[in-house]
């Protein structure tokens, strides 16, 4: 139950950092370096996730 709910808010996080992003790109335009690190911090909220999949599918915690 534990990495379902790790998951579920690690996706969340991606899909906030991504509309954080998409705001920093509105106002702030291309000249920004806060666009940079929030993609950063989404690549690697993208990692950690294929991660819990990966040690899910893998260990049998979310099988199908």
């Amino acid at each position: 139950m534990f990495l379902k709910i790790s998951i579920a808010l690690v996706f969340l996080a991606m899909v906030t950092s991504l509309a954080v992003g998409a705001g920093f790109l509105v106002r702030d335009g291309s000249r920004s370096r806060r666009v940079l690190i929030s993609l950063k911090v989404r690549v690697a909220l993208a990692t950690l996730l294929l991660a819990l999949l990966g040690y899910g599918f893998y260990f049998g915690g979310l099988g199908i």
